[in-house]
């Protein structure tokens, strides 16, 4: 071939690459920019990626259950139990100690929230049951009554305080506590309901297990936070995916252990869809009698928003970390987790409709 010719195919080729360069780059941005309005369409309705990767886990769970029950060098139990301690350690570095002091003041605003979320919910699951009658061993009963026992939620309900223009120091403080509190009153309540049914349950052993696994991690945060905490705030996006990973995993292992000793097999599709109708009327009726306690107390409106958001919600960083100390070898696990995963989804949907109409 001819030099001049050459030299002239030469600009030509790489103008042609540089088009389909271009070309493939327009259409992968087009599909950045759908796939992101998808996201914003989903979250509205408190269906985020989140939301979506939980029930992925539970479908690989029930299809490749083995290596959430593998018991060997590279066990999962092990590998769950590590991450919940680093969860917890980073959500004590992201913690500021003087703003829990600061929040100290606003005791019946903090009064309220912890009220609802550990006297209130289990009464009415107890309530509930009475109403109902039968025994305590039913584990959807079980695992309801473990979702009312837990504490509220690390970031959600303070992001749903912030974006109705509620008191975020306060929310911030009381989902800092609920968790603290949560180490102590969850085993608690699920010792005093179940000790007398199951036995062999040991409160002690439980808060002591906790204590270890999150109150420590929390704490050894803490006092890190004036040198560390700058860097955890700064990689807040990168942790949060870091938590969703464990959560998946815990709920992976536990539907897997579940699906594999065939605990779902009593269960049928009306049982789920009354336990959805059930979980949704919970919601409710807390979040009713919240904004009748904010009435009462004559609460301003930042105030109001802090409880109604922060007394609503229930834990499942929390839940998916003490159902592995609460419930050690328990193969219904996944049973158990079952209830809290739902009413998850569902105060995700309900609260962010709420804020869309407060907005």
């Amino acid at each position: 071939m001819p030099k001049s010719q050459s030299n002239k195919d030469v600009p030509m080729q790489s103008k042609e690459c540089r088009l389909v360069f271009t070309r493939l780059r327009t259409q992968f941005e087009k599909l950045g920019q759908k796939s992101a309005r998808l996201g914003q369409r989903l979250a509205r309705y408190g269906l985020d990626g989140f939301v979506l990767a939980l029930t992925a886990s539970i479908v690989v769970a029930y299809l490749w259950p083995q290596p959430g029950i593998y018991r060997g060098a590279v066990d999962m139990q092990d590998i769950t139990r590590s991450g919940i301690a680093l969860i917890f350690f980073f959500y004590g570095l992201r913690l500021n100690p003087a703003q829990l002091r600061t929040g100290l003041a606003n005791w019946r605003l903090h009064l309220v929230i912890q009220t609802f979320t550990f006297i209130v919910f289990p009464a009415l699951i107890l309530l509930a049951k009475t109403l109902a009658g039968g025994t305590w061993d039913a584990h959807l009963w079980t695992g309801t009554f473990f979702l009312a026992a837990l504490p509220t939620t690390i970031s959600s309900s303070v992001v749903l305080v912030s974006m109705s223009r509620g008191n975020v120091p306060a929310a911030i403080f009381n989902a800092s506590v609920s968790s603290l509190l949560g180490i102590f009153l969850t085993p608690l309540w699920i010792g005093i309901l179940l000790a007398a049914t199951s036995g062999g349950f040991a409160p002690a052993h439980a808060i002591l297990q906790l204590s270890l696994q999150v109150l420590l991690p929390v704490f050894a945060g803490m006092m890190l936070h004036k040198r560390f905490g700058i860097l955890a705030l700064r990689h807040a996006h990168t942790l949060r995916l870091f938590d969703q990973s464990v959560i998946l995993l815990i709920v992976y292992v536990s539907f897997a252990e579940s699906f594999s000793n065939q605990m779902f097999r009593r269960y049928s599709p009306w049982h789920i869809i009354l336990l959805c109708f059930a979980m949704l009327v919970l919601f409710f009726v807390v979040y009713g009698l919240t904004v009748l306690s904010t009435r009462i107390l004559k609460f301003n409106n930042p105030d109001t928003i802090t409880a109604l958001f922060c007394s609503s919600q229930k834990s499942l960083v929390n839940g998916t970390a003490m159902s592995r100390v609460l419930f050690p070898g328990f193969t219904a696990a996944g049973v158990l987790l079952l209830p809290l995963m739902i009413y998850h989804t569902l105060q995700l949907i309900v609260t962010s409709a709420i804020v869309g109409k407060r907005r």
